[in-house]
């Protein structure tokens, strides 16, 4: 037995900034160090094409799942909307922490204060059809790069605003005037946005174990439901789907969105005491 675990992550720095925050927690819980292990990934090296064109899920995750069978790392920190939505054989989630902030936000002028033509940068096909549907006379344009590159084309010129997820900027502290929250009514979020999954092998119970202590069960049912939802349409990145599941206080609520290539975007809202149950429900009303 080691006594130490090893976490395995990607390079970037929202991952980092993720990993470290789960890795702190980890050790404040169980009083075992964690060691940090960057691995890259199919989606860290390509950086000039769109991501629907290269295979959407599993480009942030492949080889962090490759170094977990192999034993290189005991878990691995996920965004857990980046994860496919079914679990590599061997491999289980064993913990969600408690989600953050869900929303998505426009950095740079606000929707009102657009203009018509002005240039919005999203790689995201739910985040263009949500946006040109409330703004059919703005212009969507692919940008790629991590959290602080996008905002610098955009601070550069080469994009009016940009579209990113509430999450990452408060995970990463970015603070500016110009960062404005998108109601999730007018744009629902992706699947698992603002959760965080920490994956490792099955059977591990020393590590599942260590794990247990910052799991968030409400945060897991939620999004085990909305990654149900997503699993019916058998999705990822390339589906322009959206669906957020929330506790109300007394049962959960859903509110899911998805797109066509015509633009049309059909929306679905229920609640019920089972979220898995509403996002098999919302997948069958939008299919």
């Amino acid at each position: 037995m080691t006594d130490s675990f090893k976490l395995g992550t990607r390079g970037s720095q929202l991952a980092l900034t993720q990993s470290q925050q789960v890795a702190d927690v980890v050790v404040s819980r169980t009083g075992v160090p964690v060691e940090l292990v960057i691995i890259k990934t199919r989606g860290d090296l390509i950086k000039d094409t769109p991501l629907p064109e290269i295979g959407g899920k599993g480009l942030f995750t492949l080889e962090l799942e490759r170094a977990l069978i192999s034993g290189d790392v005991d878990f691995a920190v996920h965004s857990l909307k980046d994860l496919p939505t079914t679990d590599p054989e061997g491999l289980v989630l064993g913990a969600i922490p408690e989600r953050v902030d869900p929303r998505d936000a426009i950095v740079g002028p606000n929707l009102a204060d657009l203009k018509s033509g002005d240039v919005v940068g999203s790689g995201s096909l739910r985040r263009r059809l949500q946006l040109l549907a409330l703004r059919p006379d703005l212009v969507v344009n692919d940008i790629r790069g991590n959290v602080p590159t996008r905002i610098a084309k955009m601070d550069a010129g080469q994009y009016r605003s940009t579209i990113l997820a509430m999450a990452g900027l408060k995970r990463l502290r970015i603070e500016r005037s110009d960062i404005h929250p998108i109601a999730i009514d007018d744009m629902v979020p992706a699947v698992g946005q603002g959760a965080l999954a920490v994956q490792c092998r099955g059977g591990d119970e020393r590590v599942l174990g260590a794990l247990a202590s910052i799991d968030h069960a409400e945060t897991r049912a939620a999004t085990q439901g909305e990654r149900a939802f997503l699993r019916e349409f058998g999705g990822g990145c390339n589906v322009p789907a959206g669906c957020h599941i929330w506790w109300s206080g007394s049962h959960y609520s859903l509110l899911a969105v998805v797109g066509d290539d015509s633009g049309l975007v059909q929306r679905f809202s229920a609640s019920g005491p089972d979220p898995v149950a509403l996002g098999l429900t919302a997948a069958a009303a939008l299919q």
